[in-house]
């Protein structure tokens, strides 16, 4: 007989394998790989992009090419970060006077 907690266990394997399959299926096999906010791999590629464009613009002088690269590694450096999702959004304090 299922017991009640049977349901919400059954919705967030759903999820868990909504969100992240590869992981999931490990689990599943008893070899569990990192999640998916874990594998940093189009961040580390965009970061080393990024790094070459930024210095080929001082070798080739030009500023576009540095700005870009600057863009890029901010870029690269907030898809490293793994609690990026995690964070709570920002909320503006209330206002102390009425519109």
């Amino acid at each position: 007989m299922p017991g009640p907690d049977d349901r919400r266990l059954s919705e967030i394997e759903y999820h868990l394998h909504r969100e992240d399959p590869r992981f999931a299926d490990a689990l599943d096999a008893g070899r569990p790989r990192r999640p998916r906010e874990y594998r940093p791999g189009r961040a580390w590629l965009l970061l080393a992009t990024a790094l070459a464009v930024l210095g080929a613009g001082p070798f080739l002088a030009h500023g576009l090419l540095i700005a870009t690269g600057l863009v890029m590694a901010g870029i690269a450096a907030g898809l490293c970060d793994p609690h990026r999702r995690g964070r709570p959004d920002r909320h503006l304090p209330p206002r102390s006077w009425p519109r």
